[in-house]
């Protein structure tokens, strides 16, 4: 049996993904030492949060921050695209696998979320940590 495209896949990895997080999110903001026995601990879920600077891969018209959860094939990761502010403008949710990929614009109620937690990431200073890292390479 062939496997589904990417682009075929994409909207429930999304949906899994989401439900995942909202979780998290969840009793991290109760307790930020809360563990979900399946789940793990907010603070721990995904592999990195980084820095992806304009033509670091090609094609690559932007720069923006990357939030990889899973790597291999399949990863998955957002990307968080920023005006002069460093705020959000524009998140995405990307789904790769060999040689495959699709992405899908977030928006209503799982762009609040990730905003969210974007800025959670702002206010405990990662954000400006890995540009600045980048920045010096």
């Amino acid at each position: 049996m062939e496997q589904k495209s990417c682009r075929e896949r994409i909207h429930l990895e999304l949906k899994d993904r989401l439900g995942d997080i909202r979780t998290l999110w969840r009793l991290y903001q109760k307790n930020p030492e809360a563990s979900h026995r399946e789940l793990g601990r907010f603070d721990e879920y995904g592999l990195c949060f980084d820095y992806v600077a304009k033509n670091t891969f090609r094609d690559q018209k932007r720069s923006y921050f990357r939030w990889q959860l899973s790597w291999g094939g399949p990863a998955d990761e957002f990307r968080f695209y920023l005006d002069e502010n460093v705020d959000a403008v524009l998140i995405e949710y990307w789904f790769l696998d060999w040689n495959d990929g699709a992405s899908k614009k977030l928006s209503g109620d799982a762009y609040k979320l990730l905003d969210e937690i974007f800025q959670h990431f702002k206010d405990l200073g990662i954000v400006e940590l890995e540009r600045s890292k980048s920045l010096s390479s």
